[in-house]
């Protein structure tokens, strides 16, 4: 992964888990059935022995999970602390029940309801999280794992910086990189698992498909973190940074506790290839097994470019999903998906260029015609004197920005936030910070001539934001002599999201009509563009106002 040091860490290495191919695949067969399946309680505890190396046990109390061992060794805890949803449930209602090859764990606290389940010769842990209302503040799982067992120094650890930087959870070492349980560098989208492998042992956690999360496929959360104390491993369901959507509500599931003999995890459980009609019968809370959903199908969709990935996703108050367009013709499938009247959103990187509404029957299939999307809904495709980024929903290519993703904006590794830009230089983009701040690069400059017809017209300038920081947002002064007014804010998240990894927020597109007056009649001479933050609200430094940029261009 990016940002790694090179230090030496001995025999025990890291992965951070993205595709299938990430890791090799060895040993991911599940072991052999044995007869010692099955659980027993020991007054404290549901003690669950898998039948193949794997043993844990649920606290009868609160449904925590007190213990991992796996081939005789402890993996499970630190600080005092099981892993458990949130921070722990409190006292609550946990039963216990074999059926067949399964063995189920239900927790119940309030309007919660936790499981745990275990296979029969597998050693794996499948989770279920049923939130009802918010009663309970976020929803997250955590694995927490001893200390000594996975050693990393990478983005999303702090083991090796000892200087706090930011809110307590963000550190700098001595050498200036910075570490942070944030920096985990990937979307949603991006991985199937996160956790570690020692090369003979790899403990994971295979995500769920995210259905009752929120954000979309484009979304950042803290995955893992790794300090003196120990690790954690993290299923974010819904984390209350960044988060551009209201809260979903019901049964999330299952996510994977995954041991392997240092393989990644079998994509067999990968969100998308899990089957679980073994849980059907089981009783679990909110469950709908895959006769009750339903899939959509598109055929194709035109007026791409080609040069950029598609993503299509449905969304409504209930429920998530997404899929990835064929990069010949655009054909999707979504399969999973519960009943019900979704928005489609056809994006362009993470740029939103198509919209319709699409209905999904339990059973059925829902085939939609080719999608066309109409060129004015792509901003590339407008006419520009000059263009600086592209149109993609992402700060990509900008000065800083894939650093950004895993690292504090006063990293060592970051390039200067200030300095100007010259279009025709061939490094606007380069040059051009992803990132603007109030307190830190407001004001800078581009640089531009016009032809003698162009400095006679009208233009109309954009700015293109993924995200904003306390409401933050560019007002213009061209050549110093025509200022624009200050625009009103966007609808966007309210936490922090520039120094915590995360660009992504709601796409919005500023415009600003700049008269023929404003601009110069000397055709040798450089116009310049003043892009300032305009807020009354955040602190100083990274955390004054900001935002985030996607493209600036000047229309014919």
């Amino acid at each position: 992964m990016s940002g790694s040091t090179g230090r030496s860490l001995g025999r025990r290495t890291f992965v951070l888990g993205t595709t299938a191919a990430a890791v090799s695949a060895t040993a991911l067969t599940p072991t052999a059935a044995a007869a010692s399946f099955g659980y027993t309680d020991d007054g404290s505890n549901y003690v669950v022995d898998t039948g193949a190396n794997l043993v844990f046990k649920v606290s009868k109390t609160n449904g925590d999970l007190t213990s991992l061992v796996y081939r005789g060794t402890e993996y499970q805890g630190y600080g005092g602390k099981n892993s458990h949803v949130e921070s722990g449930l409190g006292t609550s209602t946990v039963t216990i029940a074999q059926s067949g090859s399964t063995i189920l764990v239900s927790v119940a606290y309030g309007t919660l309801k936790h499981y745990y389940a275990a296979r029969s010769g597998e050693n794996n842990v499948y989770l279920w999280t049923n939130k009802a209302d918010t009663s309970v503040s976020a929803t997250r799982y955590i694995v927490r794992v001893k200390a000594g067992l996975f050693l990393n120094d990478e983005p999303d650890s702090y083991t090796y910086a000892p200087t706090t930087i930011e809110s307590a959870d963000v550190f700098a070492k001595s050498d200036g990189q910075t570490r942070s349980k944030h920096y985990s560098k990937l979307r949603v989208i991006d991985y199937s698992y996160i956790g570690w492998t020692t090369g003979s042992v790899g403990l994971w956690i295979v995500r769920s498909n995210h259905e009752k999360a929120s954000g979309g496929p484009f979304y950042r959360s803290l995955l893992r973190h790794q300090s003196a104390d120990g690790g954690g491993l993290y299923e974010i369901l819904y984390y209350g940074e960044n988060q551009t959507e209201s809260e979903r509500f019901g049964l999330q599931g299952p996510y994977v506790i995954a041991f392997t003999d240092g393989g990644a995890p079998s994509s067999s459980l990968y969100a998308g290839n899990l089957t679980t009609s073994w849980a059907d019968s089981l009783g679990i809370f909110g469950y709908t097994a895959a006769s009750g959903r339903g899939r959509v199908a598109g055929v194709g969709i035109s007026g791409r470019d080609t040069a950029y990935a598609y993503t299509v996703g449905l969304a409504n108050s209930a429920a998530q999903y997404w899929g990835s367009a064929r990069a010949s013709d655009g054909y999707f499938s979504i399969t999973g998906v519960l009943p019900g009247s979704y928005t489609l959103t056809v994006f362009k990187g993470e740029l939103a260029v198509y919209t319709s509404s699409v209905t999904v029957t339990a059973g059925g299939t829902t085939t939609l015609n080719s999608i066309a999307i109409p060129s004015s809904n792509d901003p590339s495709n407008a006419s520009a004197i000059w263009r600086i980024g592209t149109w993609d929903g992402t700060p990509g290519g900008f000065k800083n920005a894939d650093l950004m993703t895993y690292a504090h904006p006063s990293d060592v590794r970051a390039a200067s936030w200030t300095g100007n830009v010259v279009v025709g230089s061939g490094t606007e983009t380069s040059a051009f910070p992803c990132y603007l701040w109030k307190d830190v690069n407001s004001g800078i400059i581009v640089y531009f001539k016009l032809t003698a017809a162009q400095a006679a017209a009208a233009h109309t300038l954009r700015i293109g934001v993924t995200t904003a920081y306390a409401n933050g947002r560019p007002q213009i002064v061209v050549n110093d002599t025509w200022t624009s007014a200050v625009p009103s804010p966007p609808t966007q998240p309210s936490t922090r999201s520039l120094t915590v990894g995360s660009y992504r927020g709601n796409n919005y597109t500023f415009t600003y009509s700049v008269p023929a007056s404003a601009w110069l009649t000397d055709t040798s001479a450089y116009n310049t563009l003043k892009i300032y933050v305009a807020s009354g609200s955040g602190s100083t430094s990274f955390l004054s106002a900001g935002t985030s940029i996607d493209a600036v261009d000047l229309l014919t």
